[in-house]
């Protein structure tokens, strides 16, 4: 994986998980000034998040494309290790 953003958006769907995290965590921790690493508006732009309520609290999850996508790079990196 030579792009440094795809491997930074795949932090970032492990690291939002299974369950949905706080939409305000999330953009905290994730969002970026740095115009050559917009992890988190990529992540959006690509339809790997969702976002959603839960009560009055806005909260953020991966989206079935984030998990395919996620779950296609975990299989790649392990090939990659067993050659």
């Amino acid at each position: 994986m030579s792009d440094p953003v795809d491997a930074l958006i795949l932090d970032l769907l492990e690291w939002i998980g299974l369950k949905a995290r706080p939409y305000r965590e999330a953009l905290e921790a994730w969002r970026t000034s740095c115009p050559r690493l917009p992890v988190w508006e990529d992540a959006n732009e690509r339809g790997f998040l969702e976002r959603h309520s839960q009560g009055s609290e806005a909260m953020v999850s991966v989206s079935a494309l984030g998990a395919n996508f996620l779950a296609e790079r975990r299989h790649m990196i392990l090939d990659s290790r067993c050659d």
